[in-house]
């Protein structure tokens, strides 16, 4: 099978935690904790990082396989022998991506931004081409709006796929989705969800109320952890487009929208120790037969980046079948599956029978 060539933006512990899973299933030959083992035939090995970009000096001009695991990346390494990938991180362009209070940051937690200039438009898809990457994965921070739409024209330019897991909306934003479609790329987005992560979670019993018949009248989702994504969102003017996604996410599984004053759905703070690992605190109120009150609260405790990687190379995969078949715009059942904030919502259940449908049509194709 051929590999699957793939574009990095940002080398953070989500990108770590991804690369290290290329090659802990390659080691391996398991598919313990995959949601899907394969994808048109293709398996998580198959991925192929042919390009990456960051601005931080402690990554830039190194081999991917060692920026992985610099500084400020605190995720657990799962997998410590990343061989040297021949992929060097190049500098990218900041523009909205660095906050200034990440750069002041105390032992070793912030951005220590590389002093030279920024790379322009034109030299990073050339890098994109040269690199012969098919799908950019985009790893930006939260609140990064003009470095997210900068890096999607590059994406445009470059002619390659995107998997966009962060909360700036493009493959749900009509006038960005027809940008793809025209362009016969396929997307992914937004706002990747985690394996088993809050938001998640959220939405599954959220559903299970409905599905129960339990009106629920008020319901908070808290979140706190101690990587640099908690830390670049301790500037609330960066948090409007996290907070829509996580919340619509979890409205959109209701029987009944909330008020915005009984819903809270969002990052809470930031805990240093905590490094990689996110403790999320839900609880949902609401009335059973007869309108008798009851209550449900839960503590999750998970690695956050290994969280995410799980979906995004399901993303990746099945945007490389999207490219295989010809498929342009925003993929509807991957999205709705893998992504918060996708084009159109639907239950978690829907959405990953739509996901193996989309699979499985490729694997009918294939055999024809």
């Amino acid at each position: 099978m051929a590999t699957i060539k793939v574009a990095v933006i940002g080398v953070g512990n989500c990108a770590s935690s991804l690369v290290q899973g290329k090659y802990h299933y390659a080691a391996s030959n398991t598919a313990h904790g995959l949601i899907h083992e394969e994808i048109g035939g293709y398996r998580v090995s198959d991925l192929e990082f042919v390009a990456a970009f960051d601005v931080d000096s402690r990554k830039v001009g190194l081999d991917l396989g060692q920026a992985i695991f610099a500084k400020p990346n605190c995720t657990k390494v799962f997998y410590a022998d990343v061989p040297a990938t021949g992929t060097i991180v190049k500098m990218g362009a900041k523009l909205d991506g660095v906050a200034p209070h990440m750069l002041t940051a105390a032992n070793d937690r912030g951005f220590e931004v590389d002093e030279t200039r920024d790379a322009t438009k034109a030299e990073i898809v050339q890098t994109i081409k040269d690199s012969g990457a098919e799908i950019l994965v985009n790893f930006l921070p939260v609140g990064s709006q003009d470095a997210t739409e900068f890096y999607m024209e590059c994406a445009l330019e470059a002619g390659v796929g995107v998997v966009n897991c962060m909360p700036v909306f493009i493959a749900s934003r009509p006038e960005w989705e027809k940008k793809f479609a025209d362009a016969g790329l396929p997307i992914i987005g937004d706002d990747v969800k985690a394996q088993v992560g809050a938001t998640i979670v959220h939405r599954v019993l959220s559903n299970l109320f409905k599905q129960r018949g339990v009106t629920i009248d008020h319901t908070y989702q808290l979140n706190t952890g101690g990587n640099t994504d908690f830390m670049n969102m301790l500037d609330r003017n960066r948090l409007s487009s996290k907070k829509e996604s996580k919340t619509e996410a979890v409205q959109a599984v209701l029987s009944e929208r909330l008020a915005d004053e009984n819903i809270h759905v969002g990052p809470s703070d930031y805990i240093p120790w905590l490094h990689d690992n996110k403790l999320c605190f839900l609880r949902l109120e609401g009335n059973l037969f007869g309108d008798v009150p009851m209550n449900l609260e839960l503590r999750l405790s998970v690695e956050d980046s290994p969280n995410s990687a799980a979906v995004v190379v399901d993303a990746i995969r099945c945007v490389k079948v999207g490219l295989d078949r010809g498929i342009a715009g925003a993929l509807t059942g991957p999205s709705a599956f893998f992504c918060k904030h996708p084009p159109e919502q639907f239950t978690d259940d829907v959405a990953a029978q739509m996901t193996d449908d989309f699979i499985q049509a490729e694997s009918s194709l294939a055999a024809e």
